[in-house]
């Protein structure tokens, strides 16, 4: 073979590669991101509104989501990781169903180049590189802003002791711990506001109204305020109210968090007072975020969701607004 034809023959073979390996990038490009997420459960109309906007940003992100519902267990959650895990998804996102127990699977997710990703619970580790970042809420704040309504509202009740009974969320998760905290920060300024029962309701409303009458059975008429970490299980804590002939919402004062369309329908109807607003449309975000750590790009580790504070007054204004 003659030099110029072996030139050509050479070019040609080159131009081949080359375009094998233009197709094989453009291929790479196009292929779908791969999301592992970890559900806590469905407990709440919260939890489910959640799980609605993960569901639909991914699909019109063009996200292949991979979804597994924990039913309120860690270790359905920490078996879910390692699944994610061995079907090597390109990242791994999570809501906690409680802050610790979370470093050897993480670790694992780390040794397999994987990143993740917390949404609205955090997570209590030695070593913060476990996770790139953690989108939600900030629930001390939430539990501040329950506290501050209580203590304008103080102004306006009878004098002597205000006595408080507390629905706590799921123990040892972040919102339970940080919302009682946040609550309690606000109110120690003033010595009239006592919390005299705190007992988990699970987030759930079933829980909420259980625990309310096992309250109401121990303090009866001492109860002025109920102060419900989420709304479900202050809806179920209305329904005990009722049903021991008390009127929530006059006879006891009801503070709880979420902003839920429930909520909106009980403070309409008179019988919850305040609804501090915690927001669970973070699907979009989580899907930007996850494809901007794909990309190599630099992320917050920390992001913070904009919310509100709905009184009973704006109720009906705001309800039509509510996407959940």
């Amino acid at each position: 073979m003659n030099s110029k034809r072996r030139a050509l023959l050479g070019a040609a073979i080159c131009m081949s590669l080359g375009s094998s390996a233009m197709s094989l990038s453009a291929f790479a490009a196009d292929k779908p991101l791969t999301m592992g997420f970890s559900q806590v459960g469905a407990e709440s109309e919260w939890r489910t509104a959640n799980t609605v906007s993960i569901k639909e940003a991914a699909k019109q992100a063009g996200v292949n989501l991979k979804f597994a519902d924990a039913q309120q267990k860690q270790e359905n959650q920490v078996k879910a990781i390692r699944s994610f895990i061995a079907q090597k998804v390109d990242v791994i996102a999570f809501s906690p169903v409680v802050e610790s127990g979370w470093e050897t699977v993480l670790r694992e997710a780390k040794a397999a180049k994987i990143p993740v990703i917390l949404t609205d619970r955090a997570v209590n580790v030695s070593d913060k590189s476990l996770y790139v970042t953690f989108i939600g809420s900030d629930f001390v704040e939430e539990g501040r802003r329950a506290g501050r309504w209580l203590l304008d509202k103080a102004k306006s009740m009878p004098a002597g002791d205000i006595n408080i009974v507390e629905l706590q969320g799921t123990v040892g998760s972040a919102p339970a711990i940080d919302r009682k905290a946040g609550f309690e920060e606000i109110i120690k300024s003033e010595p009239r506001l006592k919390i005299i029962r705190s007992q988990t309701g699970d987030f759930t409303r079933a829980k909420g109204k259980e625990v309310m009458e096992a309250f109401l059975k121990a303090e009866g008429k001492k109860i002025n305020v109920l102060y419900a970490h989420n709304d479900d299980m202050a809806i179920g804590a209305i329904q005990a109210i009722e049903e021991a002939g008390l009127k929530p919402g006059k006879d006891i004062t009801i503070i709880s968090i979420d902003g839920v369309k429930g909520a909106f329908e009980a403070m309409m109807a008179g019988k919850l007072n305040v609804t501090v607003e915690c927001s669970p449309l973070l699907g979009p975000q989580l899907m930007q975020i996850a494809k901007d750590i794909k990309a190599g790009k630099e992320v917050p580790k920390r992001i913070t969701t904009e919310e509100g504070i709905f009184p009973a007054e704006v109720a009906a204004k705001e309800f039509p607004n509510r996407k959940y």
